[in-house]
């Protein structure tokens, strides 16, 4: 089986025109993605130029197909100025490299957490794992972008952290003067403890250590111009779920639960707690509500009513009933990503009603 190093080594002689340096010195390839024998990557390119475009992708192709691959499937995404600006500073840009009269990124003058921060902050919570809530997360902050929100992420569930898996993220954050620059996929910025481990190692830290890199997520992160900012909370009422209450008493809460009675019992707990720290709840998404079949039979594989009677307990409303599923993705798509419904999908949409139903709250 072909491994990265060789994927690397082999593609070096694959040169960029503008910039006339190998791609895998200038780091273009990205989000290399092994199936079995099949092979994906993202190229970045600086232009639309149809004519590289074909001969890069038959470079790649040929020359991984000759180390084993039975499938090649290569993606274009144009280059950002920030990574311009990157290439830049590492002087590998020719004479002709175009320079971006626009900043990189926004000098933090006012911290998120200040009082005059504007920033909408909703955490995503659950009383128990297995109920989906960082699909939830991932797809509603999706959503929101989608409706033309500046969005990012804060993956605060540090012990079970999943976010850039979720939504096929393969870069790393930069380091730019000291200050940390998120990933962004789909309009949404991200941050996770994920981007911190080598090789999906556990964290084994204790209470303290888990509140000094949630506030790292919000005191040492550029996040430049954002409007919400979605944190994915552990389950349960633990250290991490206590610091966020404690730093962001503005923050409202999501509640995320099965139809199950007994799931919904449990994350009864989680929205006692918004309560009895003064966090708005701004209601209850309950996912794998039923599964549909192709002729539109439902089948309600974990019973029904767990989110209605939780949003009645919990003087809330019910926000959406999500349908148990997987998206509809292929790795060779441009934006792949393993949890991201698309738009014009059936459940695509319902993320996209819970999104304006919330904007609407928060914004009425």
């Amino acid at each position: 089986m072909i491994t990265k190093d060789q994927l690397f080594e082999a593609l070096k002689p694959l040169i960029e025109p503008q910039y006339n340096k190998s791609v895998v010195e200038l780091n273009l390839i990205r989000d290399v993605l092994f199936n079995g024998e099949n092979v994906s990557l993202s190229l970045i390119i600086t232009s639309e130029d149809e004519a590289f475009k074909e001969k890069a992708k038959s470079y790649i192709s040929q020359t991984l197909e000759k180390l084993g691959a039975a499938q090649v499937h290569v993606r274009f995404r144009l280059m950002t100025d920030y990574e311009r600006n990157q290439i830049g500073n590492n002087d590998a840009a020719s004479a002709e490299q175009p320079k971006s009269t626009q900043p990189v990124q926004p000098p933090i003058d006012q911290p998120i957490l200040g009082e005059k921060s504007t920033v909408e902050f909703i955490a995503i919570a659950s009383g128990k794992g297995g109920v989906g809530k960082s699909t939830v997360t991932v797809n509603l902050a999706v959503a929101l972008a989608r409706q033309g929100k500046k969005v990012g992420i804060i993956d605060a569930d540090i012990y079970g952290f999943s976010i850039p898996d979720m939504m096929g993220i393969e870069e790393q954050p930069k380091l730019v003067d000291n200050v940390i620059i998120p990933v962004e996929k789909f309009g949404v910025k991200v941050i996770s403890m994920g981007f911190f481990v080598q090789d999906n190692a556990p964290v084994v830290w204790r209470g303290p250590m888990l509140g000094k890199m949630l506030r790292n997520f919000f005191n040492e992160v550029n996040w430049g111009d954002v409007e919400y900012i979605l944190l994915d909370l552990p389950p349960g009422t633990g250290d991490v779920a206590l610091d966020v209450h404690q730093l962001i008493p503005q923050s409202k809460e999501v509640i995320v639960t099965t139809p199950h009675a007994t799931a919904a019992f449990v994350a009864a707990r989680a929205g006692a707690m918004a309560i009895q720290t003064n966090h708005e709840i701004l209601g209850i998404v309950e996912n794998m509500s039923y599964y549909e079949s192709k002729d539109g039979t439902k089948d309600y594989v974990f019973g029904k009513g767990g989110g209605a009677k939780l949003a009645e307990d919990l003087h809330s409303e019910l926000l959406a009933q999500i349908p148990l599923g997987a998206p509809d993705n292929h790795i060779s798509e441009i934006d792949y990503s393993p949890s991201v419904y698309k738009q014009d999908s059936n459940t695509g949409q319902l993320y996209l009603e819970m999104a304006a139903a919330i904007i609407n709250k928060l914004e009425k």
